[in-house]
This record gives C-alpha cells, structure tokens and sequence, in this order.
C-alpha cells in the first residue's frame, strides 16, 4: 500500500539521514580532492579572505568557491574535522533523494518516485559519493534541477509572461552549477540544448526567454568573477580559465585512460542500476506524451555526458558521475513497467547480474583473504611497486568477519536470480537494490577507514604530531595535500584590507608553484638554505635513497608503511 506523498518523503529524509550522515568523520580526508576542498574552507577560515580559495596560502584557481563556502560555514558549525567537510554532501545526497521522488511522483506515480530513490541510494558509486567530500555531488543536482526545470518549460511554456519561473528556476540552477565547478556547466547544458533542438525540430523558447535565460545564468554565474574583477584580481581569472580549456583537451594529473573508461565505470560503479537502465533505453509505446518528452532529455543528458567526458582526456571516475540522474531514471523506468507487467525480464538481465555482481560480491569477500596472506603475495613477486608492499604491510585490525558484506552482496544477486525465476519480478528487484545498498553502507563504513589505514594514515598520523609545533612540513617526490590540513598551517602573518587578506611572509620562496602542472614544488631555500626553525619532510620509501643523497644535511627520523620521515634543525 503506497501511503500519502507527505508521508513518503518524511520517511525519504529519514532514511537519507540515516544513510549519509552518521560516521562521516570516521576517517581521515582521502588525499587528493576530499583534503584539497577542505583545505582550501579551512584557509578561507584562517585567512578571512572568503572571496579567493586558496591551497597553501597562494590562490588556488581551479575551481569556483561555492562548494568550499558550503565546507566553510559546516566548519564554523562543527569545526574544522571531516565530519563538516562532508556534511554537505550529506545535505546533498538527502536532497537529491527527495527531488527525484518528487520528479518521479510528478512524471508517473509515487511508487515510480520511490523507485528512482532506491535506485540512486541503492547503487554503488551514486550512494558513495553522498559520504564524500568532493565537489561533484553539489554540481551534479545543480545541472539536473536547471535541465529539469528547463524539460518542464519545454513541456508547457506557460502564458508567455517575460519572467517565467521555470526560466527562472533553470537558469538560477545552472548559475550555481558555474559558481560549483566553473562554465563546463554551461557547456553541458548548451549540449543538450543544441541536441534536442536538432532532433525535436521545433522552436525551443522564445527570443525573450532565451535573453531572460543568459542574462540569469551568466549575470549570477559571473558574481565570483566580478568581485574578482572589483579586486583588481583579474590574472586569477585567466589562470582559471586556462586551467579549463588544458583540463579539456590534455590529460591532467596522471589521469589518462582509454576512451572508454567511462562506459566502464558506469556499468560497474552503478551496478544495479545500469543493468536495468540498459532495458531502458528503448522506446515505450505506453507512455504519454510528457513522459516520453522526459525520457528523451534523459537520453540526451546521458549521452552528452558520456561521449563528451569519453573525449575529454583527462579521466576521472568523477567526470561521468552527472549520468547518474538520467541513468538512475532509466533504471526506474525498466523496475516500473516490470512491475506493471509492461515489459519482460530478460535472460541477458540475468547474465549481466550474475557477472557483475558475482564480481564485485567475490571482490568485497576476498579483501580480507589478501591481507591474511599478505606477506605471502608481496613474497611471490606480483607486487612490484616497494611503496605498494610496505602499505600491505600495515598494522591494520581485522575482526574476521568483514568477508560477511560480500556475503550480504552476494545473497542479493542470489535473491534477485531466484525471485526472478519464480517470476516474482518486484521482489528481484526490491530486494536487489535493498541488499546492494546495505551492503554499500557497510562497505563503506568498515572498508574505508582500513584501505585509508594502509594508503595515508601513516602520513596523516606525521603530519597530525606537527599541528602545534613552529616548524616547516611538506612533502617530496609526489604530491599532497595532506600536509597542509593536518598540520593545520597557518600563514606568517595575515592582515585583511579590503575584501581580501594579504600573507605576509618571512620568506616568500619557501615554495613555488609550477604554473603549468599548478604543483608545489620545493626550492633551494627549503632544503639547503639555512632555516629559521625546523623543517619536516615526507617521502615515500622509494625516494628514500635518492632524497638522502641529494639533501645529506636531513636525518631520518623514523619509517612507516611506506612512508619515511626527515628533519632538518633550524640553522642547519
């Protein structure tokens, strides 16, 4: 029995609260993009300066400020932790939960919004990132609610009146997905635009509308840059801009990969959904005019997303994550018309669950099995990487029971086949997604803090040790950003004029910044130079010898997984 809308979305927040929020401090910030952001809230906090986000104390001009104004005021709410860089997408995913109820509900029925929810918190990778403290969540329901305000103005323009709220609404939205992550918002949504004008062949929006459109979208998505402007600063915003287009045609960050890299992700990290939403993709006759209109601008936004990302050479499994909405609806929209016997399972549904998911379930069963003979893998050779078998190494507690999840997971592909053969489609479905969910909230709460505890805990314990002492602390041979939050470093001195805080320095080459690669990198002064206190310097075990060599003047003082740590005294 499907009880009133009211109801169902009390117990949406609730159960969004209950998935999201609890245990979000329970582990360190993973290195690099949750500890970037929260760097960048934490410095506007030290600093005062709320205008410019900055890494280190040095403009940082690769993303707009309004995630990391979001960090900043859950940090002056529940300290600067993790719990509060994450806290926003907490907000996030509880959010994103009760719109596309509330789209379902509208485009279909309440059970349909219901659905589409499961299917979002009921997937692997969309039910992660809700517990993360990256930017793309926030992006990505800010693009979806301006493309979903813009399908509802297409469906029924309304009177024609200047000031059109569903204008209003689409471009406001998009506004914000500028202000989140820069103008790859407008390309996105300019994509599906020009699509679907092609393939609807009729005229979009009218003149007025279209100037009301631009004038909302770029006129509240340039307010950063204006104050940019005001400040005299308008080199941040070449240096911005720069960034984009190099981040759009040049692999960034050592984040290549193959042209299909994306196809990929998404057909495992959203498992189930993605197997369902492959039977989505067809034509339904018994849809009504408005849903079929919905559905097509869900078709073009997967598309748009996936082939523009697939070209982009930079590959992050995060570039793809704006495919979850329309993904996740596609899946819906297959359970739905199962469940009213509209369409039919099929074999290949079956096959497809039964490989991915017995993957994936025999994966989550096996990690605890790879660290119980640890020491007899790293011996065979098929670990060639030292840095790699010393993280292997760490003393990371174990109860013996954590196989349990990928048991869990693995009983709901079993559940799903079996209630499919009995041809008991809702229950393969419900319990297919329930089982997958809870088993992601479990993975999610017992496997992240051990992976952190063999990948960084070492380091982020080092640099946690140095928070109240007057020292210098970095890092050398590869990048990071943990060295900066966890040591909580301040700046020499701060003093705000204006609308910005100038950092006054006791010696302004203690870094530099490589305008090309934007990574920090070590100078002279740093390492040989005498200094006025004490510095701390990390490395990985395999850089170990060759960072002795070329700075004999550091001692080591102390090695742990993987990680090796120097100092050099004041004056030396």
């Amino acid at each position: 029995m499907i009880r009133s809308d009211s109801t169902l979305r009390i117990y949406i927040l609730l159960a969004g609260c209950l998935l999201f929020i609890p245990f979000l401090g329970a582990v360190h910030l993973f290195d690099w993009d949750e500890i970037n952001f929260a760097e960048c809230a934490r410095e506007m906090i030290t600093t005062g300066d709320y205008s410019t986000a900055q890494i280190n104390y040095f403009p940082f001009w690769e993303k707009p400020p309004l995630f990391i104004w979001m960090q900043v005021a859950s940090m002056k709410v529940f300290g600067i932790n993790e719990f509060a860089a994450r806290f926003p997408n907490a907000i996030c995913g509880i959010t994103t939960l009760l719109l596309v109820f509330n789209a379902g509900r509208k485009l279909y029925d309440s059970r349909f919004g219901l659905l589409w929810s499961l299917a979002f918190a009921g997937s692997l990778l969309p039910h992660f990132y809700f517990k993360s403290g990256i930017i793309d969540p926030w992006f990505n329901l800010f693009i979806f609610s301006g493309i979903y305000h813009f399908i509802l103005y297409t469906n029924d323009p309304g009177s024609g009146s200047f000031f059109n709220r569903r204008i209003l609404a689409s471009a406001g939205f998009i506004a914000l997905a500028v202000l989140t992550k820069g103008p790859v918002a407008l390309l996105v949504f300019g994509l599906c635009f020009i699509v679907f004008r092609l393939i609807s062949r009729r005229k979009v929006m009218t003149w007025k509308h279209f100037i009301l459109f631009g004038v909302i979208s770029l006129g509240l998505g340039s307010i950063w840059f204006l104050i940019l402007v005001f400040q005299g600063r308008p080199e941040i915003i070449l240096d911005f801009l720069t960034y984009q287009i190099r981040l759009l045609t040049t692999g960034d960050s050592d984040h290549g990969g193959p042209v299909y890299y994306h196809w990929v992700v998404l057909l495992i990290g959203c498992f189930p959904a993605s197997i369902l939403a492959l039977r989505g993709f067809r034509k339904s006759e018994s849809d009504t005019p408005f849903q079929n209109h919905f559905k097509r601008w869900m078709l073009i936004l997967f598309w748009v997303v996936l082939i523009l990302f697939s070209l982009v050479k930079t590959k992050i499994v995060h570039y793809s994550s704006l495919c979850y909405f329309p993904l996740t609806f596609l899946a819906a929209h297959t359970a739905w018309k199962m469940m009213n016997g509209e369409i039919q399972w099929k074999r290949w549904m079956s096959a497809l669950i039964l490989l991915i998911g017995g993957v994936v379930g025999l994966l989550l069963t096996s990690i605890q099995f790879v660290v119980v003979f640890r020491k007899e893998i790293i011996a065979s050779g098929l670990i060639h990487d030292n840095f790699a078998s010393a993280n292997l190494l760490s003393d990371v507690p174990w109860t013996g029971a954590e196989f349990l999840i990928g048991i869990l997971f693995l009983a709901g592909v079993g559940a799903c086949i079996v209630w499919v053969v009995k041809k008991q489609i809702s229950r393969a479905i419900l319990s297919l997604f329930i089982l997958t969910l809870v088993s992601t909230s479990l993975s999610s709460l017992i496997f992240a803090p051990k992976v952190e505890g063999y990948s960084q805990r070492a380091a982020i314990e080092f640099y946690q040790g140095l928070k109240n002492t007057d020292c210098y602390v970095n890092v050398y041979g590869f990048k990071s950003y943990a060295q900066l939050f966890y040591s909580a470093k301040k700046p020499e001195a701060c003093r705000n004029e204006g609308f910005r805080a100038y950092i006054v320095r006791s010696n302004p080459l203690h870094y530099k910044l490589d305008p090309f690669t934007l990574e920090w990198y070590h100078t002279d002064w740093l390492l040989k130079d005498k200094l006025d206190k004490p510095v701390y310097i990390l490395s990985k075990i395999t850089g170990k010898e060759e960072f002795l060599r070329e700075f004999p003047a550091f001692k080591e003082i102390g090695e742990k997984n993987g990680f090796v740590f120097f100092k050099r005294e004041a004056g030396k």
